[in-house]
């Protein structure tokens, strides 16, 4: 293996700052994926830290604000339930304090809105004839979302 294959990046640390520096400007990041992003660059675990030391200084990187966001976003645009997005929030290594803290953003009545618009749509393209068939797919899809089960029952049952 020659030496460029060996370390594809070759980032000094003011630079590799830089990059992350405006990668997370770009989008809110978590401290997870700028960990991950900066092992990519192969920096070392002592440059990782500082880096992730500094961009948290300078307010590039605030973890808070990152769940914020991803619950905001994937709620308004995907339409995840609270399951589907709590199970994101994790796998980006996001505190469980801050995890409580950004579901509980979330709207109740719009909560229960956008559950009730999802199942209106799927109603409609659902073929499915018979009917506890029907309700079962139903209920799985919107589970599949990240809806909670007695809420999706509630709403079967009114329907």
């Amino acid at each position: 293996m020659n030496s460029a294959q060996e370390r594809k990046y070759n980032y000094d640390i003011k630079t590799a700052l830089q990059k992350a520096a405006n990668w997370c400007a770009y989008q809110e990041r978590s401290q997870q994926e700028v960990r991950d992003k900066l092992y990519e660059w192969q920096m070392k675990p002592f440059e990782v830290e500082e880096i992730i030391s500094a961009l948290i200084s300078e307010n590039f990187l605030n973890e808070e604000r990152f769940a914020f966001a991803y619950v905001s976003g994937k709620f308004k645009i995907k339409k995840w339930g609270k399951i589907k997005i709590k199970q994101g929030l994790k796998l980006k290594r996001v505190p469980e304090p801050l995890i409580k803290k950004a579901l509980n953003s979330i709207d109740g009545d719009e909560y229960f809105e956008t559950l009730q618009q999802l199942l209106e749509k799927k109603q409609q393209t659902e073929k499915e004839k018979n009917t506890i068939k029907r309700q079962f797919k139903l209920l799985n899809y919107l589970h599949s979302k990240g809806y909670e089960k007695d809420l999706i029952f509630t709403l079967l049952k009114t329907t």
